[in-house]
C-alpha cells in the first residue's frame, strides 16, 4: 500500500481534538486524544512534547483570535480596551479552557508577543516598571472573569419566591436582554479610570 495522501497525524490535528475535548468536558488526555484519531497513545507522543506541549498548542490556538494588533493603536486606553474586547471574545468561545490554561505557565512563543507588545504599551505611556505586570494581571481578572460569565445561564437567579426577594426581581427584570456586556463594559471603564489615576500619580 502507499502511503496516505494527508497524514493521519499532525500537530493542528492533535490540537483540533484536544481542543474539541477542552470544549465537551474541560479537559482531555493523551489517550483520549488518540482513541478519537484512531491511533496509538505513542503515536500522539511523537509530535508533541507531552501532555504540556499540548496545553500549550491549545493557547496559541485559543490565543490566536486575540488580534494583537489592537495593541498598536494609540493612545494607550484605546489600545488596552480593544485588546480587552478581542481577549474577551477569544475566550468567550472556549470558556471551559479558562482553567486548564490559568494554572499552567505561559510558554507558547506566540502567546509570550503578545505580552511583550502590551509591556512595550504600558512602557511607552509612562507607566512605572513595577506597575506593569499588576496592570496586565488585572486586566486578565476582569477578561476571563467575564468570559465565564458569558458561558454561564442566561437566568443566573432563580427566584422560586419572589415575595422574598422582591427588590432582587425588579432588579433583574429591569436588565434587558442580559448584562453581561453591559458589566463588562462598567468593569473595563472602572479599570481604565483607575488605571489612569496611577499612570498620574505624583
Amino acid at each position: 500500500m502507499g502511503r496516505p495522501h494527508k497524514p493521519l497525524l499532525d500537530r493542528v490535528r492533535i490540537t483540533t481534538t484536544a481542543l474539541e475535548l477542552v470544549d465537551e468536558q474541560g479537559d482531555f488526555s493523551v489517550p483520549q486524544i488518540a482513541r478519537r484519531l484512531g491511533v496509538q497513545t505513542a503515536s500522539v507522543y511523537h509530535h508533541v512534547d507531552g501532555r504540556d506541549g499540548i496545553v500549550e498548542l491549545l493557547r496559541e490556538r485559543v490565543c490566536s483570535a486575540i488580534d494583537s494588533g489592537t495593541l498598536d493603536a494609540r493612545p494607550w486606553e484605546t489600545a488596552v480596551a480593544a485588546w480587552a474586547r478581542s481577549y474577551r471574545a477569544a475566550f468567550a468561545a472556549h470558556p471551559k479552557a479558562i482553567p486548564l490554561l490559568t494554572t499552567s505557565p505561559v510558554r507558547a512563543p506566540r502567546v509570550l508577543e503578545q505580552y511583550e507588545k502590551a509591556v512595550a504599551l504600558l512602557l511607552d505611556a509612562g507607566f512605572a516598571l513595577p506597575d506593569v505586570m499588576p496592570v496586565i494581571i488585572a486586566l486578565e481578572n476582569l477578561v476571563l472573569g467575564s468570559a465565564l460569565d458569558m458561558a454561564a445561564p442566561e437566568a443566573m437567579w432563580e427566584l422560586t419566591d419572589e415575595a422574598a426577594t422582591p427588590q432582587l426581581a425588579r432588579a433583574l427584570a429591569a436588565v434587558a436582554g442580559g448584562p453581561t456586556d453591559r458589566s463588562f463594559e462598567l468593569a473595563l471603564a472602572g479599570y481604565l479610570a483607575h488605571v489612569r489615576r496611577l499612570l498620574n500619580a505624583p
